[in-house]
C-alpha cells in the first residue's frame, strides 16, 4: 500500500505533449541521429541506390529513436515540466 505522499498528483504528472513539442522532440532525435549515421557511414552509403540507402538509414534511426532517445527526452520534458511546476 502507498502513502498518500507518494500518490502522484495531477501537479506531479504533466500532460502528454502536444503535437508541436512531439514534433520538436522527434526533430531533436531524428536529425542528429541520421548526421551521425551519414557521417559514420557516408563513404558506404553513397554506394547503394537512393532508396536502398534510405531504407538504410531507416533501419538504422528508427530503433535508436525510438527505443534510445525518445524515451529519454520524455523523461527531460516531464522532469523539466514538474520543476517549472513545484516552484
Amino acid at each position: 500500500m502507498t502513502s498518500p505522499a507518494s500518490d502522484p498528483t495531477p501537479r506531479d504528472v504533466p500532460e502528454p505533449p502536444t503535437k508541436h513539442q512531439l514534433a520538436l522532440m522527434i526533430w531533436l532525435a531524428v536529425f542528429p541521429t541520421l548526421t551521425v549515421i551519414n557521417l559514420a557511414l557516408g563513404d558506404w552509403l553513397r554506394t547503394l541506390t537512393p532508396v536502398v540507402r534510405t531504407f538504410v538509414l531507416a533501419t538504422v534511426a528508427v530503433p535508436i529513436v525510438i527505443y534510445g532517445l525518445m524515451p529519454q527526452l520524455h523523461r527531460l520534458r516531464r522532469r523539466l515540466l514538474t520543476r517549472i511546476a513545484n516552484r
